[in-house]
């Protein structure tokens, strides 16, 4: 039987999901660099021929690590569903001889090496500089137009997001923005290999965006992302999924699937996506490409991943398109030849849809809520006002204990403050967005007041 040397470490797609649909195709043997959720962790040691932790890796050669122990356990592919251990993970595979995302995976983690390689194939995007010192940050500031949008080179989730509207906000942003980063990697939501990478920012226009012109409906947002994979080098599609509004300054909230784009809109969003996948060079990976709408057909690339889209990307699309994304994969870098789409997948093609709604304290406009609230999924599951056939559920694995108070919402930090992860199901991707933005605006009355508790930002 084929062997997996599974590395898991925090963010992408739920580990409970993704680990059984590789135990489905291959004997599993888990690397773990961070410590599993509580409510996958029994599951785990049921699916896993072998189970290694080790969440203290400061001052280890990860790639030495992850290289010794495929070796140990004969692996035959070595796979990662997280962003932040896929670089480490390309370049062991790239020692074992085996099929990964190649020696270009960092430039589809590092967004200034990824800018600079769709800047030298002409792909739109927005005018940006990389910035390793508040002094580079000022002479940016002097080269750019504002309002200007920094953030960190190698981070995901929207964290350490600031919006500069002048000068005089840069120093404040900068010094903002790292103390994010220093947190993020306290919690494990940091680069895992690359020395020093919580200290490389990119720095950005903001480009105007223009939903209206692109989807029939309201409510979403301006922009979609491409889910894919590279085969062999070569991209394939699978479909697209629409999002609704971030909330200041960039924080996604919801990701539905498919998007509700027409034909033509789609096609000509896909063969963007395209040209921004094979500008990079990628190898044997899944992709996930996000591109900006605008006005009168403009679009911009804004980045893409050598991985599938987290939070419940890859569940969704296995639920509207029956494609088990993570079992095709595991298949693809066995050296199986797994049944991918031949064309991109429409809304035509979903039975139904479905959205994930990342639970954070404020409102459909962005703003605070009043009061401090406790988790309860229970509580939200049960009284959430959902349309006639739309079922809820929560994602335990994503979301806090019932009881916990739930974050004050934190710009900087984006989804670092997220109380609870949602997972809607509905009969059209209209529908998910319609049930999003009642349940936005019912959560501060659904869930329990905490004691005393006033909100702050």
């Amino acid at each position: 039987m084929s062997k997996v040397l599974y590395v898991h470490a925090k963010g992408g797609p739920p580990v409970g999901h993704a680990l059984s649909r590789v135990a489905a195709r291959s004997a599993v043997h888990l690397l773990a660099l961070s410590e599993l959720p509580a409510t996958v962790a029994a599951e785990a040691a049921r699916l896993c021929a072998t189970a290694v932790t080790t969440p203290d890796a400061d001052g280890v050669d990860l790639v030495e690590l992850i290289t010794a122990r495929a070796r140990e356990v004969g692996a035959d592919a070595v796979i990662t569903f997280s962003e932040y251990a896929v670089v480490a993970v390309a370049e062991a595979a790239r020692r074992l001889g085996l099929k990964g995302p190649g020696p270009a995976a960092t430039l589809a983690r590092d967004k200034r090496l990824m800018r600079a390689a769709w800047e030298r194939h002409g792909i739109p995007q927005p005018r940006f500089r990389g910035v390793r010192t508040v002094a580079e940050l000022d002479a940016a500031g002097m080269e750019l137009t504002y309002p200007l949008l920094l953030k960190a080179a190698w981070s995901a989730g929207s964290t350490a997001h600031q919006i500069i509207d002048s000068p005089a906000d840069l120093h404040g942003a900068w010094a903002r923005s790292g103390a994010v980063m220093t947190e993020s990697a306290r919690l494990g939501f940091a680069e895992l290999h690359v020395t020093g990478a919580g200290e490389d920012f990119i720095v950005e226009e903001i480009v105007s965006g223009c939903a209206e012109e692109w989807f029939d409906g309201p409510g979403w947002g301006d922009y979609v992302s491409v889910e894919g994979v590279v085969v062999d080098g070569v991209f394939q599609p699978v479909c697209l999924s629409g999002r609704m509004p971030t909330i200041p300054p960039f924080t996604e909230r919801a990701g539905i699937t498919p998007a509700a784009l027409g034909g033509e809109a789609q096609d000509r969003i896909v063969e963007l996506a395209r040209r921004a996948v094979a500008a990079l060079g990628l190898e044997n990976c899944g992709t996930h490409t996000e591109i900006k709408l605008g006005a009168e057909g403009r679009m911009w690339v804004i980045e893409t991943a050598a991985r599938f889209g987290g939070a419940m990307t890859v569940p969704q699309i296995e639920e509207v398109f029956g494609l088990d994304l993570v079992g095709m994969f595991t298949d693809q870098l066995l050296g199986r030849s797994p049944d991918w789409p031949a064309r991109v997948l429409t809304p035509d093609d979903a039975d139904g849809a479905a959205g994930s709604l990342v639970v954070l304290a404020v409102d459909g406009d962005g703003k605070a809520w009043p009061q401090r609230h406790v988790w309860d999924a229970s509580a939200v599951v049960r009284s959430a006002p959902l349309g006639p056939g739309s079922t809820l559920s929560v994602v335990a694995e994503s979301s806090l204990p019932d009881g916990t108070p739930v974050p004050v919402y934190d710009p900087a930090a984006g989804a670092n403050t997220m109380a609870g992860l949602c997972l809607l199901s509905a009969d059209g991707p209209q529908s998910v967005v319609r049930d999003f933005a009642a349940l936005v605006d019912a959560l501060p009355h659904l869930l329990p007041a905490a004691i005393g508790g006033e909100a702050r930002a």
